[in-house]
């Protein structure tokens, strides 16, 4: 086992992985950058260490300030959480030249499926169900318009190094393909230094559902279930959910089995998530998270495990203890993600918590750095907090989620707490009646409308 873990992250994150790593008796290490000095994980951990001003750049990918710090503190792994350098290739290698270990997986798994199209072809290798698309990236016009005309429109113009909705753009019609893919590889280079893209079949109504697994990297892996992240906004995710509404145990069994059994054979090590699209029966991968998710709450919620304690002692070399039969699901559970953010513009609020209340009782959890005091940073994404329930039935926690929402309290800035109160109480969340685009319908129909 690891002696010391520097924790290469901030906010609820970097909270969650020093509380892993102390239940297990390890020292922590906390980074922070200038903007991040009164942060609860700098005031928690063993040791910390400034890397750097606000900028991202500047700090949390900064390399050499992170390798500096494990020199210092004498740090022999680095917990990179999500977000930052958590699908970094490189940064993994880098760390194994310093004789430092990555809590996460093998830098070749991370660069396979960090390449939207390479990840697409090894998926479909494993025996993994794939959307109708072009074989690897479109290198002209006239080669994306065959593809296009043999999968049939719309279809969906991706960034092959994309990620977040970003260099994704829609193609009704031949009309629209060549602006489609102009636009989509003018995002893709500005945002990831690279513009290549590839075609996929548009799907009208899908599901956004994702498969947990872990592996050990020796031949051993399951999956932990499944959770809906169908509620999203500029596709991304605003509320999860597991068990998915939209599934029967059978479905449910059988994708999470071809998950698990393509990452034996790739000898996949440490927590991973394969995402699919679900229309008519049928799931479509469109590709894996090679790090843990902001949602991994929810299938802890429902399988009673701790996934950060099980990336840092696969890390450590120990195996997948348990086979498939050893997972078992309880109830369901639901998590929102807080934002400092105008519920229904949407525009961040960072500032100076004034007062906060978070939720408690049975089924209630809250993971957040927050704290009241605390001032909001305008450089990093805006999470408060998620805010996760758990319940017998489906219905049990969704009232109980209605009832958590109405107790949270957070003054001095803006929060979305306004549109899950809002979400919560409508028929079509209810009863599980949404897809990808149903939220942003919602929103464009007036559903938050609060006189702003």
């Amino acid at each position: 086992m690891f002696d010391k873990i520097l924790i290469a992250n901030r906010g609820e994150i970097a909270l969650r992985i020093l509380r892993a790593a102390k239940e297990l008796g390890i020292a922590t290490v906390a980074v922070y950058s200038t903007a991040d000095a009164d942060a609860m994980h700098v005031r928690l951990a063993d040791e910390s260490v400034c890397i750097g001003p606000p900028s991202a750049r500047d700090s949390y990918l900064n390399v050499p300030a992170l390798l500096a710090a494990c020199e210092i503190t004498g740090a022999d792994a680095i917990h990179p959480g999500y977000g930052f350098l958590s699908e970094n290739a490189r940064f993994a290698e880098i760390l194994a030249e310093h004789s430092i270990a990555f809590i996460g997986p093998k830098p070749e798994h991370i660069r396979i499926m960090g390449d939207k199209i390479e990840a697409k072809r090894t998926a479909r290798r494993l025996g993994i169900p794939c959307v109708p698309g072009s074989e690897g990236g479109v290198s002209d016009e006239a080669e994306a318009q065959r593809v296009a005309a043999d999968i049939g429109y719309p279809v969906l113009v991706k960034a092959a190094a994309g990620g977040g909705g970003r260099g994704m753009k829609v193609a009704r019609s031949k009309d629209d393909l060549l602006h489609a893919i102009q636009t989509a590889k003018t995002e893709a280079k500005a945002a990831f230094g690279d513009d290549a893209v590839y075609l996929e079949k548009y799907l009208e109504k899908p599901r956004h559902i994702e498969v947990q697994i872990l592996g050990d990297g020796q031949g051993g892996a399951v999956h932990l279930g499944e959770r809906d992240c169908s509620l999203q906004r500029r596709h991304q995710k605003v509320l999860e959910e597991s068990p998915s509404p939209a599934l029967n145990d059978t479905q449910r069994a059988e994708i999470g089995e071809i998950c698990a059994s393509a990452m034996r054979e790739l000898r996949y090590a440490g927590a991973g998530t394969i995402e699919f699209l679900f229309e008519d029966g049928k799931f479509y991968f469109i590709e894996m998270n090679t790090r843990i998710q902001v949602e991994h709450p929810v299938t802890e919620m429902i399988t009673g495990l701790d996934l950060v304690t099980a990336q840092i002692r696969i890390a450590a070399g120990s195996p997948v203890s348990m086979i498939q039969e050893d997972v078992k699901f309880f109830g369901h559970a639901i998590e929102c993600r807080v934002n400092a953010e105008h519920p229904s513009t949407f525009r961040p609020s960072p500032g100076r918590i004034s007062y906060y209340h978070p939720p408690g009782g049975v089924g209630v959890r809250v993971d957040s750095a927050v704290y009241q005091g605390y001032k909001i940073p305008s450089n990093y994404d805006s999470l408060v907090g998620k805010l996760i329930v758990h319940g017998r039935t489906r219905n049990e926690a969704l009232m109980r989620l209605r009832r958590a929402l109405d107790e949270f309290i957070v003054d001095g800035v803006d929060t979305t707490l306004p549109l899950f109160r809002t979400l919560v109480r409508n028929a079509d969340v209810q009863n599980g009646l949404y897809d990808i685009h149903w939220l942003e319908q919602f929103l464009a129909t007036g559903g938050m409308d609060l006189n702003s």
